[in-house]
C-alpha cells in the first residue's frame, strides 16, 4: 500500500521515498524475507527508495529491518524513545531523506611498510569484494545531505607486536620496493566512488592518509576521539578479546574528555548508556 501511494505521488528526479515504522515482524501480506527483499529491490529500481524505522521490543527482528533498508537504498533507525525519533525526523530529516550521492564505495590500501596488521570495525553488512569497487553494476550504499560516515580501523604500526604472526614467505622484493619508494610516507590510499543521483558512471576521488608519528588516540581531533569510544563500547558490550585491558572506565573517560558542544543531549545519552551498562556488568 505504501508503494502504491509513492507511485501515485511520484515526482519525477525529485525525492520518493516510503518510511516504514515496524517491529519487523511482518505477518500481513508478502512476509517472506527472500520476497521482501526482490519487493524491495525491484521497487528501489523504479525510482521509490526505503528507509526503516524501528519500534517496539516484543518479537522484534532487526536483521530483516537492515537488510530491507540496505536493499532500498535507505537507511534503518530505532526509535526507542522520543528523543531518538525527534533527532532522526527532525534534526537529521535531510539526510534521511534528501540523497545526494549514490552508490558509495570506499576502498583503502594500507601501506605495509609502515602498517603490519589493520582490522575495519563494523560494517560487516556493506562489505564488498575488491573487483566490486570498479564495477558499477554492483549497488551500495548512498549519502545524505548533510550526512557524515565515520569508518574506524585499528591498525598496528609496523615494528609492534599485533595479534597475527607474520607470513613466513611474504615478498621482500616488494616490501623493499615500497620502504623506498617516494609514498613511503603515505599511511594510506583510499579511493571513493560515487554516482550523481539519477545517473549510472561513478566518479572517483582518491587522496593520501599521511602518517602521523604519534600513533596515539589522544591526538585524535576531539570528534574522532568520541567516534573511537563509541566504536569501543560495541566491542566491549560485544566481549571482543581485541580490546585487551580497555574496560568501560577508559571508554568513559575519552568519550567525556571528547563531549564537546552536545547541542541536542545525544553524547550525554551515550554516557549515560555506557555508565548503565557498566554497572550491569559488574
Amino acid at each position: 500500500m505504501a508503494y502504491a501511494q509513492a507511485k501515485e505521488s511520484l515526482i519525477s528526479g525529485g525525492i520518493n521515498r516510503v518510511l516504514l515504522a515496524t517491529d519487523g515482524d511482518l505477518n500481513i501480506g508478502v512476509n517472506d524475507r527472500n520476497e521482501l527483499k526482490t519487493l524491495v529491490e525491484e521497487q528501489r529500481k523504479s525510482g521509490v527508495s526505503l528507509t526503516t524505522l524501528g519500534v517496539g521490543d516484543s518479537n522484534y527482528n532487526e536483521a530483516l529491518m537492515k537488510t530491507l533498508a540496505d536493499a532500498g537504498d535507505g537507511s534503518y533507525h530505532y526509535l526507542d524513545s522520543l528523543q531518538e525519533a525527534h533527532k532522526v525526523l527532525i534534526h537529521q530529516f535531510t539526510s534521511t531523506l534528501h540523497t545526494i550521492a549514490q552508490d558509495v564505495k570506499i576502498q583503502v590500501e594500507f601501506n605495509p611498510a609502515l602498517v603490519s596488521e589493520y582490522r575495519l570495525l563494523g560494517y560487516e553488512l556493506r562489505a564488498l569484494n575488491r573487483e566490486d569497487f570498479n564495477n558499477d553494476a554492483v549497488d551500495a550504499g548512498d549519502i545524505g545531505a548533510g550526512h557524515q560516515v565515520t569508518a574506524l580501523y585499528e591498525i598496528v604500526p609496523r615494528g609492534l607486536k599485533g595479534s597475527v604472526d607474520p607470513l613466513r614467505y611474504g615478498s621482500a622484493s616488494k616490501q623493499k620496493a615500497i620502504d623506498s619508494a617516494a609514498h613511503a610516507q603515505e599511511l594510506a590510499w583510499v579511493k571513493l566512488r560515487y554516482k550523481q543521483p539519477g545517473e549510472s558512471v561513478s566518479q572517483l576521488l582518491q587522496l593520501p592518509v599521511l602518517a602521523d608519528a604519534s600513533h596515539k588516540v589522544s591526538a585524535l581531533e576531539q570528534e574522532a576521539q568520541f567516534a573511537t569510544a563509541v566504536a569501543a563500547w560495541g566491542q566491549w558490550l560485544r566481549g571482543s578479546t581485541l580490546l585487551g585491558n580497555y574496560q568501560s572506565a577508559d571508554i568513559l573517560a575519552m568519550a567525556r574528555n571528547a563531549k564537546g558542544e552536545d547541542r541536542y543531549g545525544h553524547r550525554a545519552e551515550f554516557l549515560r548508556l555506557v555508565e548503565l551498562s557498566a554497572a550491569l556488568k559488574r
